[in-house]
């Protein structure tokens, strides 16, 4: 059986923007991010708040190849984009002040990926 890949119309588009991203700027982040999130949904990252939290530093950003949990306690002001996120992981980042982007959204503000850290 052939692997399609997404059926998500926007995560295809998403994709296919980072792999364009990735081979204009050469940078080997935005690759890496395509690449997880081709992946089947079974196997896509899932990550809470509190794994976020344990292993990002403040003012930082970063990027989750998959879904956003709300388990857990967010105690940074960070800027998290992922692919989904949960309500309730919407509304704990809300309450802290930390920022939600979008993963299109991140690839315009770094296109180089400088300073971005992959969690999960």
């Amino acid at each position: 059986m052939k692997r399609t890949g997404p059926s998500n119309p926007l995560l295809r588009n998403l994709i296919e923007e980072m792999k364009k991203a990735s081979l204009d700027q050469k940078s080997a982040l935005w690759g890496r991010v395509a690449s997880d999130l081709e992946r089947p949904s079974r196997q896509r990252r899932i990550v809470n708040l509190s794994k976020i939290s344990q292993y990002a530093k403040d003012n930082e950003t970063v990027v989750v190849p998959g879904k956003v949990l709300g388990t857990g306690v967010l105690d940074r002001k960070l800027t998290i984009s992922a692919f989904q996120f949960s309500s309730g992981a919407m509304d704990k980042i809300k309450k802290t002040g930390a920022k939600v982007i979008p993963l299109s959204e991140l690839i315009k503000e770094s296109p180089k990926g400088k300073r971005i850290r992959i969690i999960g």
